[in-house]
Order: structure tokens, then C-alpha cells, then sequence
């Protein structure tokens, strides 16, 4: 039998293993095959008398195909040193090559081959030098490229746009997409995917809908990798109804389809609408990734939604999806949020790898459900891994642990780590010294880090006044904060309710007309719990409920019982709600009272009750809680914007330091 030509051995020999990378994670014996395999090809290729172009580009091809640009240069320069001619596909794979290895110097001399050899007009040497120049050099060099060469495609365009889109030049990319308009060249599906991106950019909702326009007229609209890039576009271009729209038109859908769906719904606060979306997608058999998963929890992570949380985590174990870090780090942050610090605790615990952000979610988790020494022993235990670098939001969060617990030593040492304090630092010291009553030294604090006038400072400074009932500190404070957000209703609502707590009635008027003739609306205090998969909310005074009778029958009972133990109602001084509004009502008609005794009457005995009420929960209904978890001898959470607050035989988590 006649020996075959060398050319047809090389290109016999090659494709065994041309796409697989050259990796020393494979076994040693695997490695070695695949390299002697390669050892052979350079030899046969050695061996031919005179080689065709052929021979090299397949080697060449090979070593780009392995990820080892540094070698595909080698067989060029060893090309060249032979002799050989390159053709016009061995010029693109060495700019390439050069463009992998960062070798710019390699890349212009390939630049002159292509002048010597006369590939200059070629399609695929011109794309290979824009993206050659626009990477290593700039992309104006790639630009001259494209102005300078004697033909041109749609290709060549595209690559030179999406390069604008890397330097961050959006408005450029855009013309030259409309300059391909202009020069009618043809628009392919990429086209249309990187104009749509350049959009995003923008958040220009004019030129969006002329992209989408473009893609109807060239019957692209529905081509998957199309339309789901012009769903983003419009989400980016904050439209979220044009991109539901196109996404309830299209024939067709893929996992990414349903991801940026659900992510448009989840960033636009249609949580519900979002967990519909993820259902809809299950039952239509697209199992969720990682990307899905993270993009879905921020809609569970919310006291009335934790059952889908749950649901979820469930789901992921049923069908084998991925529980890598960054989605564990998901559903923990899920369940700090949404009221379970135990089953955060747990996936926190079941964790194989944790990084950075692993325990900044636990440390803040902790300190938000009123645990701050628990937080204090993660960070300490955290320091232990010398791999781990803290950044500025971890020690923000062991700041807040440090609040909770009241440890104004131990705060003072890890701030004084902190190589470049931010506010939020600031104000967490601040809060700090504030909770310990040190009112000196947090004035000191403030003045030394010349954040006086911060309205955050203000706050935290005000916190400390109302724990320690510093009245008439106090209100210096909310005048001044009045005098720096004079159009923030707040601020007159909290100086209303120190009127309210002196009984200065006149002022109370005073404030509310002053209130009312600016045109500010105070935030009114509401409620609301899950049952039964329905959300209930309530008002203050709310006797609207179908159950209210049974509701205010409860909270009286449970009233007396308080006033037999010689309860007390503390001062709502310094709360955000209006008090005045409330004073007129007697206790027992606040929403979160309504709130907690519609949960007492309508779930099991002894079952956890968990409410969320939009305003800071106040002083009176606080106190109240505590004693109605001591008498029912049940658990009572309540979240507020500040914390959770876990009520239970008769004290709560916060310490009272809320």
C-alpha cells in the first residue's frame, strides 16, 4: 500500500485532539498523550521536504485550539525561517496568536507580511488587525485600520463598535452602527445584539426602539440571541413593559429568556410578579442555574415571601442544581432578610468553601436579628484565614455587630484598622458611642472627622438620645436636621412628636399646618402579615378587617392581662410615625398590634408570629410585644426598617436598644 502524503497525515493526526485543551488538571497520562501526539506533528510536518501552508496552519490552529497562543507564534516564526509562503488562513490565526500573547511588537510585523504577501485586502486579515490593535493598542489605530483598508464587511464593523463598548465609548459604537444604516451593508443577528448592548449603555430609549425597528425589518426580531438581548436593552433603558411585552411575544425561550425577565421584575420591585415568572418557567421544564437562582432570591427575601424561599432552596436539592458559593451566599442573605437566622446560620455552617462575602452576610445577619456578640465571634473566628482579605463592607459589618452588642472597645479597635474610613464607618462609631450614652465622645468623634452637618450622623446621634431619653438634646438635634432637609416631612414629624410627649399641643398644630402648607406628606405606619399565602395589612386603627371584632377582643384580653402585671407605656419620643395621630388611639388600635393579634388568633397554638411594620416599631408597642410574648408563651418577630425584633418570654433581641 503506497504511504500517504505527509500533508494528509498531519491533518489525520491533529484533529484527535485540536479541541481539547492541554490542561494539568487531566491525568499525567492523559497530558503526556496529547503532548507526544503534538511532538509527532512537529516532527512529521519537520520531516516534509517542502511542506504546503496547509501543514503549519492546522499545527498552528492546534496550539490556538489548546490555548497556547505562545506556541502558534513559534510555528510561524519557524514557518517563516523554512521558507514557507503563508495563504490568507495562516495570517488571521498569528494576530490572533499575537493578540492572546499581549505581543503588539509580533502583531506589526505580521501586519507588514500581510502588505509583502499581498493579503492586505483580505476580509479576515483586516477583522484580525482591528481587534489586534483595538485591544493591545487603541481602538482609534483599529479605526484607522478599518478607514484605511480597501474593502470592508458588517463583520469588520461590529468588531470595531463592540471595541468602542469595551473603552467604554457607547456613543461611538452607535454611529458606527448607524453608519452601517447609512452604507445599507448588511445586519446579522451580532450586529443587532451589539447595537442592542450599546442601548443598555445609553439608556437611551429613542435609539433602543429604533434598534428593535431595525431588527423587525430584518426579520430578526425573534432569533433567540436577538430578542433576548433587546429584553435587556429596554430593561436597562428602564422599560420594563416593552421588554414583558417582546418577552410574551416570542415563539420561543431559552433559560436566558427567563433570567433577565425575572432580574427586570426583581430590579423593578415586582417581586410577586418575578416569583410567578420563576414558577411559569419550572412548569414549562427549563431548569434554573445559578444566575436564576440569585437573580430569583431577592424576591423571597422578604418576611411575607419566605415560603418560596424555602421553596426554592427545596427545589434545588430535588433536582441536583448547582449549590455553589454564590448561590449559598444567596440564600443566606434570603433568610437573614426574611426573618430565619437559624437556616442561614446552617447553610452558612454547611458551607465547604466560604469567601469574603460568606461571612460579611453572617456577621450582618447576626447584628440585624439582634446577635451581635454572635457576630463578633465570626469575625474573630473569620480572621483566623489569612486568605481572606476583609474589605470595607465587612468591617461596616462588624461595626453593626459591634453596635448591637454595645462593645465600644472593641469597635474602636477595628475602626481604627480601617485604612480609609468611609461615612458609613463614621456613622456606625457614631451610633456606637451614641448607644453607650459616651455623647462627648461622639461629639469629639463627629468634629475630629468633620461630618457634622451628615444628616446619617444626626440619626445615629439621635438614636443614642431617645435610648437614654436625652430630651433636650434631642431636640437640638431634630431642629437641626429640620434646618438641613427642610423639605423631609420626617424631620418635623419626630420634632411634632417631642411637642406631643411635653404636651405642648399648640406647637403639635403649629407643626401640622406647617406641615400641611408645605405640601409634605409624613409617612403614615402600617403592618402587614402572611397567612395562608395572603398577605393582610393593617393601619393604625384599622377596623376594616373581616376579623376585626376577634382582633380588638384579643389585644383588650391581652391588655388586662399586661395591666394586672404592672405594665408600663414608655415614651414614644423621636419616632418616625406620628404619634399624635396614634395618641388619639388608644394603644391597642397601633398596626402592629392589629398585626400581631390577627397572627395570635389565626395560626396554631405556640407557632412563631411574624410581622413587618414600614416604620420604626414604637416605644409602647415594643414593650407591649414583650409582654404579650411572655403571657401566650409564643415567639414574636417583628421587622422594622432597622431590625428584627425577636420577642420572646418576655424579651427581645434587640436589648431594648432599638
Amino acid at each position: 500500500m503506497a504511504a500517504l502524503p505527509s500533508s494528509i497525515h498531519v491533518h489525520l493526526l491533529l484533529p484527535m485532539y485540536k479541541d481539547e485543551p492541554i490542561s494539568f488538571n487531566k491525568p499525567k497520562s492523559r497530558y503526556r498523550a496529547i503532548v507526544n501526539k503534538l511532538d509527532l506533528a512537529h516532527k512529521v510536518v519537520d520531516e516534509i521536504p517542502q511542506p504546503k501552508a496547509y501543514a503549519w496552519n492546522q499545527l498552528i490552529q492546534t496550539h490556538l485550539s489548546n490555548n497556547h497562543p505562545h506556541n502558534a507564534l513559534s510555528v510561524y516564526h519557524g514557518m517563516m525561517l523554512r521558507g514557507i509562503r503563508p495563504d490568507h488562513h495562516t495570517l488571521p490565526r498569528v494576530l490572533t496568536a499575537s493578540r492572546l500573547c499581549s505581543n503588539l511588537a509580533f502583531g506589526k510585523q505580521v501586519h507588514a507580511h500581510a502588505f509583502k504577501f499581498g493579503f492586505s485586502s483580505d476580509l479576515y486579515v483586516i477583522t484580525a488587525l482591528i481587534e489586534l490593535y483595538g485591544r493591545l493598542h487603541a481602538v482609534e489605530t483599529a479605526k484607522w485600520v478599518l478607514d484605511n483598508a480597501p474593502t470592508s464587511n458588517s463583520v469588520a464593523r461590529t468588531i470595531l463598535a463592540k471595541l468602542y463598548l469595551v473603552d467604554n465609548k457607547p456613543h461611538l459604537a452607535i454611529e458606527i452602527f448607524n453608519q452601517m444604516l447609512r452604507l445599507k451593508a448588511d445586519i446579522d443577528p451580532v450586529a443587532l445584539v451589539t447595537a442592542a448592548g450599546t442601548c443598555s449603555l445609553l439608556k437611551s430609549l429613542q435609539q433602543a426602539r429604533k434598534v428593535h425597528q431595525i431588527a423587525r425589518e430584518c426579520g430578526l426580531e425573534f432569533h433567540l440571541l436577538v430578542s433576548n438581548s433587546l429584553m435587556k436593552m429596554y430593561i436597562d433603558c428602564d422599560s420594563l413593559e416593552e421588554a414583558r411585552s417582546l418577552f410574551d411575544a416570542m415563539p420561543s425561550r431559552d433559560l436566558i429568556s427567563w433570567t433577565e425577565m425575572i432580574q427586570g421584575h426583581v430590579k423593578n420591585g415586582g417581586y410577586n410578579e418575578a416569583l410567578k415568572l420563576f414558577r411559569l418557567m419550572t412548569k414549562a421544564r427549563i431548569k434554573p442555574d445559578s444566575l436564576t437562582v440569585t437573580s430569583i432570591l431577592p424576591a423571597c427575601a422578604r418576611v411575607p415571601a419566605h415560603k418560596q424561599g424555602k421553596e426554592l432552596h427545596a427545589y434545588l436539592f430535588r433536582n441536583g442544581i448547582d449549590m455553589n458559593p454564590t448561590v449559598q451566599n444567596a440564600f443566606m442573605d434570603m433568610y437573614v432578610k426574611s426573618g430565619f437566622i437559624e437556616l442561614a446560620s446552617n447553610v452558612f455552617t454547611s458551607m465547604v468553601e466560604r469567601d469574603i462575602i460568606s461571612w460579611t452576610i453572617m456577621i450582618s445577619g447576626y447584628s440585624l436579628h439582634g446577635q451581635g456578640a454572635q457576630g463578633l465571634g465570626l469575625f474573630l473566628e473569620m480572621e483566623q484565614d489569612s486568605s481572606l482579605e476583609i474589605d470595607e463592607f465587612t468591617y461596616a459589618a462588624v461595626l453593626h455587630a459591634c453596635v448591637t452588642a454595645c462593645r465600644v472597645d472593641v469597635g474602636m479597635s477595628y475602626f481604627d484598622r480601617i485604612k480609609a474610613p468611609t461615612v458609613t464607618h463614621c456613622v456606625l462609631m457614631v451610633a456606637l458611642l451614641a448607644h453607650a450614652g459616651l455623647f462627648n465622645d461622639a461629639r469629639t468623634f463627629i468634629k475630629e472627622h468633620q461630618i457634622e452637618n451628615r444628616v446619617e450622623v444626626l440619626r445615629a446621634l439621635l438614636d443614642g438620645c431617645r435610648i437614654h431619653q436625652q430630651v433636650t438634646m434631642g431636640k437640638r438635634i431634630v431642629e437641626q436636621l429640620c434646618e438641613l432637609e427642610p423639605l423631609n416631612a420626617e424631620n418635623y414629624v419626630l420634632l411634632s412628636n417631642w411637642y406631643a410627649e411635653n404636651a405642648k399641643w399648640d406647637m403639635v398644630d403649629k407643626l401640622k399646618t406647617t406641615i400641611k402648607d408645605m405640601g409634605l406628606k409624613p409617612k403614615r405606619a402600617y403592618s402587614w402579615i402572611e397567612f395562608r399565602n395572603k398577605v393582610h395589612v393593617f393601619g393604625t386603627g384599622d377596623v376594616s378587617h373581616p376579623r376585626s371584632e376577634m382582633i380588638h377582643w384579643k389585644l383588650q384580653h391581652l391588655m388586662k392581662k399586661m395591666e394586672e402585671g404592672g405594665g408600663d407605656r414608655p415614651s414614644s419620643v423621636f419616632s418616625f410615625h406620628d404619634v399624635d395621630e396614634e395618641r388619639e388611639c388608644i394603644l391597642i388600635g397601633h398596626c402592629e398590634m392589629l398585626a400581631i393579634s390577627f397572627g395570635l388568633i389565626s395560626t396554631r397554638e405556640r407557632a412563631t408570629v411574624r410581622v413587618t411594620k414600614n416604620l420604626r416599631v414604637c416605644g409602647s408597642c415594643h414593650d407591649f410585644t414583650k409582654a404579650i410574648s411572655k403571657i401566650v408563651q409564643r415567639e414574636i418577630i417583628i421587622k422594622d426598617p432597622n431590625c428584627f425584633h425577636h420577642f420572646k418570654n418576655g424579651h427581645c433581641s434587640c436589648g431594648d436598644l432599638w
